[in-house]
């Protein structure tokens, strides 16, 4: 039976760098966040938030008709059924106004930083 330094040596380089990729994989993901808005009364709450580039938005709808999270161009949820959910990964910096197609005085803003 070979000797269990001599096995190990062998694979020392390939496991550091394994180790190495999970950590940095690990480190971005424990940096995102996730964020909120519920949808209910009409209205988004809370209607401006500010999130970092990475994290999730999650619009939950407790009306009991359908809603959309949607600025054009960036990101369209379609309608959320009532009882459901949406999310959103902030990839770029920036400021987003969105609002509800299906309720034009439902409005909203995301601050990405």
């Amino acid at each position: 039976m070979p000797s269990r330094s001599r096995r190990s040596s062998s694979r020392t380089p390939a496991r550091a760098r394994t180790r190495a990729l999970i950590s940095a994989l690990c480190a971005g993901a424990a940096h995102a966040a996730g964020h909120t808005v519920t949808i209910d009364g009409v209205k988004f709450e809370p209607a401006a938030i500010t999130v970092a580039r990475g994290d999730t938005v999650t619009w939950i709808n407790k009306d009991p008709f359908p809603h959309t999270a949607t600025d054009p161009g960036v990101f369209d949820s379609r309608e959320i059924a009532p009882g459901k959910s949406w999310k959103w990964r902030a990839r770029r910096s920036g400021v987003y106004d969105y609002g509800c197609t299906l309720h034009p005085t439902m409005k909203g803003t995301i601050a990405v930083r």
